[in-house]
């Protein structure tokens, strides 16, 4: 899981919020919007684990939305490991 972020015409910036499978590579889900929380992030989490099943791990970076103890209350509630990618090291979460 990660961010990436864009801008429109008239410099009103956007941010993705991208899911991927590393096995299959397939995209899990990509929510859109100008702010996306943690508390967002974990209702996208929750409509993937209804339709798609539980992981055991996920891997993300350090991010604050990846941080919060809004998203780490979310994985230890579902039995999830975070699995954090080493600062500095984007290609450890390449896929997104």
């Amino acid at each position: 899981m990660d961010f990436m972020s864009d801008s429109m015409t008239g410099n009103r910036r956007f941010r993705t919020f991208n899911v991927m499978d590393d096995c299959s590579r397939e995209a899990l889900a990509i929510e859109i919007d100008t702010s996306l929380s943690a508390k967002r992030v974990t209702r996208v989490l929750d409509r993937i684990l209804t339709t798609r099943g539980k992981p055991n791990s996920i891997r993300v970076d350090n991010g604050p939305e990846f941080t919060s103890t809004e998203f780490c209350l979310w994985c230890k509630t579902n039995n999830i490991i975070v699995q954090y990618i080493q600062p500095g090291k984007p290609m450890q979460n390449g896929y997104i």
